[in-house]
């Protein structure tokens, strides 16, 4: 019987992709989990697995080609003999009616016989449904026989971690396995159970109400004109976008549309950061790290978001409410052939700088070389660019939605100052905090700014963690 694999929701609001590679050819036999498609969608390179074992029967994408999700990328029929080994993974798994022959009694339940809807829609899709409609999580059991419900990042993990996917517990929305489901079986570690009551029952915690007083924002939208006909005035060529600027532009009108921007200019004397950068250059390499401003950037963002937490935060314009987080993933522009990419290092604020700049080395390099994963560039909080290695005495970024703020720093320079009373050569640096004017005044910016140019100004604090 054909079986149809759709494009699978990729979480966090992705509504298409552009197919890069077909991995697979009409005809082959593969495992679950073998590799199927290489797709580029958020600005990310990944891979998506085949979802059961089978013979593929038809492919309906190309490469370069854009397809939304829910639509068929590739059919498949039943192999009609054992499928091979995935590859890095243990024996092949057994057809569904050995799994099923296996099950113990207390474990099988009865099933309803699928409607003509039901038979017709995705297996993945199927038990998806079952778990939202049922309202709770997803336990793994030997009598299943469907593909777990997991995003492809999630299953890559689990074959990089060698995790079978049908015994973690599955705590996302619809029975999906999250990554942190994989991590946390990998670490054996149990998430806190709720206490019980005084009458030994145990509840869940109530989630706490919100306040009577929030009101929804007002919505915003622009329609945009008709362009004129430029050929008119001479020869014209027209150039389509590729996938990634397609997003920037998107994700840019987005923000700039949505969010009124403001953006506070100042200076930071980084005169003796300078310094501390050349004469550890040499200390930083033996210990595998070439120290650069950007980690001290980073660093000092994370210590100011701390005290200035509505800056760390997303506006909620719906439910009229700040959502303040308390972690401090920030992420870094980096500048690549194909355009601007913003991957995000986690937990700045409790990481020392020689680990910090290590991991953005290898997190730019993998950005550069297209091998990011979705993992890698979701999840900010804040967001720094730094293009003084291009030069400029200024910039005015855009806010990387739905993030509320962002750090521009330009080239810096050697000026005349007074210092001490006097005049003498210092090395100031121009930086720019760009923030949305709807969560804070420009008092608040102000003083945000300011303590990130404290910190800026007086490294040895920042080197407490060194």
């Amino acid at each position: 019987m054909p079986r149809p694999f759709a494009l699978p929701d990729l979480g966090e609001g992705l509504t298409e992709a552009e197919i890069v590679k077909v991995l697979v050819t009409e005809g082959d036999v593969l495992a679950e989990d073998a590799p199927l498609l290489e797709v580029e969608t958020d600005k990310a390179t990944v891979e998506i697995p085949s979802p059961f074992a089978g013979r593929v029967a038809r492919i309906h994408v190309r490469p370069g080609q854009s397809v939304k999700v829910g639509e068929v990328l590739v059919t498949f029929d039943d192999a009609g003999q054992a499928a091979p080994p995935a590859r890095g993974r243990g024996p092949a798994p057994q057809p569904a009616a050995a799994r099923a022959t296996q099950a113990t009694p207390t474990a099988t339940r009865p099933t309803p016989a699928p409607t003509a809807a039901s038979a017709a829609a995705p297996e993945s899709t199927l038990v998806a449904d079952a778990g939202a409609r049922a309202g709770t999580t997803r336990e793994p059991g030997p009598a299943s026989t469907g593909p777990v419900p997991a995003a492809p990042a999630t299953r890559r993990l689990a074959r990089e971690l060698g995790v079978d996917l049908r015994a973690v517990r599955a705590t996302g929305p619809g029975g999906r396995v999250t990554d942190d489901d994989v991590r946390t079986f990998t670490s054996g570690t149990r998430r806190p159970a709720a206490a019980p009551g005084a009458d030994g029952q145990v509840r869940e915690r109530a989630a706490p109400e919100r306040p009577a007083v929030a009101k929804p924002l007002a919505a915003v939208g622009v329609e945009p004109p008709a362009l004129p006909r430029f050929e008119q005035w001479g020869p014209v060529d027209r150039q389509p976008l590729s996938h990634l600027r397609r997003t920037i532009a998107e994700r840019m009108t987005l923000s700039a549309t949505l969010i009124p921007h403001v953006t506070h200019f100042d200076r930071a004397d980084v005169t003796e950061l300078d310094a501390i950068i050349r004469r550890n250059v040499e200390a930083a390499r033996q210990r595998g790290v070439t120290l650069t401003l950007t980690s001290f950037l980073l660093k000092a963002a994370a210590l100011a978001l701390q005290e200035h937490p509505q800056f760390n935060a997303s506006l909620d314009p719906a439910a009229g409410e700040l959502i303040v987080k308390r972690y401090h993933h920030l992420g870094v522009a980096v500048a690549t052939e194909r355009g601007l990419i913003v991957p995000v290092i986690r937990d700045v604020d409790k990481k020392p700088l020689v680990e910090l700049q290590r991991e953005l080395a290898a997190l730019a390099q993998r950005v550069r070389d297209g091998k990011a994963t979705l993992d890698d560039l979701r999840g900010g909080t804040f967001t720094i660019t730094n293009i003084g290695a291009l030069g400029g005495t200024g910039a005015i970024p855009i806010i990387n939605y739905p993030e509320v703020a962002i750090l521009g720093v330009a080239r810096g320079r050697e000026e005349p100052v007074v210092h001490e009373g006097r005049i003498v050569p210092r090395m100031l640096l121009p930086i720019s905090l760009t923030f949305d004017h709807r969560i804070a005044d420009g008092a608040d910016g102000a003083r945000f700014a300011t303590a990130i140019v404290r910190r800026l100004e007086r490294p040895e604090q920042l080197l407490l963690e060194w």
